[in-house]
């Protein structure tokens, strides 16, 4: 496998290990419909229990999920389930009566679920952070360990913004030099870009996956939007569109922010058929040569 990533290696681990697992956990249930849209999450103390850890850290990961967009909080009211990665997707049809196919509520996810249960997975996402990815990939590579899927090989191209390319977002609202949230995008980045490399990795260590080739390059870009190409024959897009919103800093501050919507964004899924001429796949073909163009010319 190997393994191409540059930048900075991110500031510590973030407030620690129990955070991240149970954030992780809460992250790919909602990801993957344990928790769907609208439904809300168990109660603290359930939480506190299930996971063996404090009610403060219950609490610092709700924050988080809730900073991120995934939920929304009440008091007295627990926690709703708002967004899912892509749950706002519309479909783009070409003419054929391939493309004419239904897939009621398509998101990232059953895309990926669909795509993995080929013999031969690729890739190729241009993101903003590798976050939403890291849910969805942690779900297939628990389908492949349990024997419900056994791809053969997959492969996957990630493009991220360049550790020192400059970002307008996210930033404080009032003062455009404070460089914290920047800080905590890198941290955010580099702590899932590493456990996708790791859960690859083990796929292949183990001789789970006979081939595994994981490649993260870099590029001087700041992203306007999401791109996801899979198996070179569907793709998800949409924009970033820019939101006023509070985000918690890890000193327990909380901060007035413009950042961007990841998860709950708008995504459009277009679809490559026989037709060359078709929507789909003009569509899958100008973006794949882009992708291919930023990824052999301008990123490292």
């Amino acid at each position: 496998m190997g393994a191409q990533q540059s930048g900075s290696s991110g500031s510590g681990d973030g407030g620690g290990r129990e955070f991240h697992r149970v954030a992780d956990a809460l992250r790919a249930r909602m990801a993957d419909g344990t928790y769907p849209l609208n439904s809300f999450l168990p109660p603290q103390r359930q939480l506190v229990d299930e996971f063996g850890v404090s009610r403060d850290t219950v609490q610092r990961v709700l924050r988080e999920l809730a900073n991120e967009g995934w939920i929304e909080t009440r008091q007295g009211s627990g926690s709703r389930v708002v967004g899912d990665t892509v749950v706002k997707t519309q479909r783009i049809r070409s003419y054929t009566p391939k493309a004419t196919r239904q897939r009621q509520g398509s998101t990232l996810g059953p895309l990926l679920s669909e795509a993995f249960e080929q013999p031969d997975v690729t890739l190729d996402v241009y993101t903003l952070t590798s976050e939403s990815l890291d849910a969805h990939i942690r779900l297939q590579a628990e389908r492949i360990r349990r024997g419900d899927i056994a791809p053969r090989h997959i492969g996957l191209r990630m493009l991220l913004p360049a550790p020192d390319v400059y970002l307008p977002y996210p930033r404080v609202k009032d003062d455009k030099d404070d460089q914290r949230l920047r800080a905590r995008l890198n941290e955010i980045t580099t702590r899932h870009t590493k456990s996708l490399l790791e859960v690859f990795k083990g796929l292949e260590v183990e001789e789970i996956v006979p081939s595994v080739d994981v490649r993260i390059r870099r590029a001087p870009l700041a992203p306007l939007l999401k791109l996801y190409v899979i198996n070179g024959t569907e793709a998800l897009l949409g924009p970033y569109e820019v939101i006023e919103r509070p985000i918690e800093l890890e000193s327990g501050e909380v901060v007035i922010a413009h950042d961007v919507l990841g998860v709950g964004a708008t995504l459009t899924h277009h679809v490559k058929d026989d037709d060359p001429d078709s929507p789909g796949s003009v569509f899958i073909e100008t973006w794949q040569s882009w992708f291919d163009s930023v990824w052999d010319r301008l990123a490292e």
